[in-house]
């Protein structure tokens, strides 16, 4: 999922303004600390759909529990593992000595104290790579659309489920490479207009009334300015921000979508593969393990880091910013997505990884329409399900029904199944903070192959350059649940991750506007404290109790010595 929903979400802000927002101060973003934590809410007190962090930590502590740490492994673009935020909470690998060039506990990797990178090499990193339906056109289009149509037919019905793969791809190849190219145009001219629409607001603050009040241009490029200024003087991040202040904001907000979809040229490109050059490994081969290297920033770790932060991240200096599993919780950063769309080969490599290493929870804020390593991926997966990890991921950010529109990896071999071929995978939706529209417009969404949701809209916590940011998807819904699930398993370390799904689905505070309670399987958003309570109660406690009972048919079975 590390897709920038800044598209989306500025054109469709355009016409957004509620009248709570309108008739209510705007506080700015950067200063509203209770808009920073909001997704800790307790439901019950605020009627705001947090998950009630605080009361899970109060709860468990009740019952006298003593926590483990819990390594959550962060499968993603990279980590800024020295970050303020972030330094006290990341995984050192215990049996590694740092920099010293070897490979001390054996496990083929060298010097991974914090992680490691699939998808780098000995002298760089993969920054930007193709998309997953690009790789699928360039490598079957000469074998399905060659030029001897015999061939092809005989190609297309020796192998039907490559070639279903390839025309998906291909229809998907078509639309996509098109949309990036206008977005990218459309945000190049909007960032061109931007001294046209400071000049029209001439020192005055964005706001429909200053708006009102310009007189319609007579060129072209001011009138094209003028209507996007009245557009923006709706959305509540522009509104009543002033001149400079607007500047500043769409100036950044404009290089972010440039920065997005410049790369699309490359991500396109049929002939474009970094692969080879810069990791070195023969990528067809999926039993190869040993490639990449230690570099777990790599050279953008915005959205790893940013995952990292709402799982672990440590209130410092300033900022109140803190994780649902700082108190229990250490990153492992495994770098394993590029700019572009993950490798299949990667993804089971990173889950082997994390799993062979300690961590009991993966976070996996990605996904993709096609997956032609598929297989190999549902082995890695039921290889963490034997080993009793716990795999959550987000639901993908389309605003589609997962059932129509499959985002790999998935835990459903085919959308007909009753139940998934694994019981240790989480899928998570994103919600908002508003209980009348929880659903995020983005994200996706089914009654059977979404478990849950969770907050995702307007989440704050840390970036690169020892930074913080809001950003949103259910990249950000994700990397919740797997704080909430590491709070669990921390207290109670011997549930399973069936039995921590079932917590959180049986315990969600539901709700029925807008259909939500039929989007999820769950029909609502986690609550930590809920789910604890029905884990210990359901669990955990008699998971004791038969322990107590079994060590005492033990001792009763067992002869005591005659005394003389």
């Amino acid at each position: 999922m590390k897709k920038v929903l800044l598209a989306a979400v500025f054109l469709a802000g355009f016409n957004f303004a509620s009248a709570q927002e309108a008739a209510t101060p705007k506080i700015d973003p950067k200063n509203d600390q209770d808009l920073k934590t909001w997704y800790h809410n307790d439901y019950t007190t605020s009627k705001v759909y947090g998950v009630n962090t605080a009361n899970a930590y109060k709860y468990l502590e009740s019952k006298g529990l003593k926590p483990k740490t819990i390594v959550v492994g962060v499968l993603d673009s990279g980590v800024q593992v020295d970050h303020p935020g972030l330094v006290k909470n990341m995984w050192k690998n215990p049996n590694e000595i740092p920099n010293n060039g070897k490979d001390d506990d054996n496990n083929g990797y060298i010097d991974d104290v914090h992680g490691w990178n699939f998808i780098g090499g000995k002298n760089a990193d993969i920054s930007v790579d193709n998309m997953e339906v690009t790789r699928v056109v360039a490598k079957y289009k000469p074998i399905f659309e060659g030029e001897n149509s015999t061939t092809n037919k005989a190609n297309q019905a020796k192998m039907p489920e490559e070639f279903a793969m390839y025309m998906k791809s291909k229809e998907l190849y078509n639309k996509k490479s098109g949309d990036a190219s206008q977005n990218l145009k459309l945000y190049t001219m909007i960032s061109e207009l931007i001294p046209n629409m400071v000049m029209l607001l001439n020192g005055k603050p964005v706001s429909p009334k200053t708006l009102s009040e310009i007189k319609e241009p007579t060129d072209q490029k001011s009138a094209m300015a003028l209507q996007i200024l009245r557009q923006i003087s709706n959305n509540p991040d522009y509104q009543g921000k002033t001149a400079a202040e607007f500047e500043t904001a769409v100036k950044k907000d404009m290089k972010e979508a440039i920065d997005h979809y410049g790369p699309a040229a490359q991500q396109y490109d049929l002939k474009f593969d970094p692969r080879k050059d810069i990791v070195g490994d023969n990528y067809d081969d999926y039993a190869e393990k040993i490639y990449g290297n230690n570099h777990y920033e790599g050279p953008d770790a915005e959205h790893g880091t940013h995952v990292s932060g709402i799982i672990a991240g440590l209130p410092q200096g300033k900022e109140v910013q803190y994780g649902v599993a700082s108190k229990v919780a250490k990153i492992m950063a495994v770098r394993t997505v590029p700019n572009g769309d993950e490798r299949d080969k990667d993804v089971a490599n990173a889950i082997r990884y994390a799993v062979d290493n300690g961590a009991k929870v993966l976070n996996m804020s990605f996904g993709k329409p096609v997956s032609p390593g598929k297989n190999v991926v549902w082995d890695a997966f039921k290889y963490a399900q034997d080993k009793g990890v716990l795999l959550v991921k987000a639901a993908g950010n389309e605003n589609e029904d997962v059932a129509e529109h499959l985002a790999y990896p998935t835990n459903f071999k085919n959308v007909t199944d009753e139940t998934p071929f694994v019981n240790n995978v989480m899928v998570v939706g994103a919600s908002t903070n508003r209980s009348n529209d929880l659903r995020a417009s983005f994200s996706n969404y089914n009654g059977k192959m979404v478990n849950v949701f969770a907050p995702g809209e307007k989440i704050y916590s840390t970036v690169p350059k020892n930074d913080y940011s809001y950003q949103q998807g259910t990249s950000m819904a994700s990397p919740v649940v797997a704080g909430a699930a590491a709070v669990l398993l921390a207290y109670m370390p011997s549930l399973k991750p069936n039995e921590i799904i079932e917590s959180f689905v049986k315990t969600s505070n539901t709700n029925d506007n807008n259909s939500f309670n039929t989007q999820s399987q769950a029909g609502g958003v986690i609550d930590v404290a809920k789910a604890a309570e029905y884990a210990y109660n359901n669990f955990y406690k008699e998971s004791k109790i038969t322990v107590k009972k079994a060590v005492k048919a033990k001792k009763k079975s067992t002869p005591k010595n005659d005394v003389k």
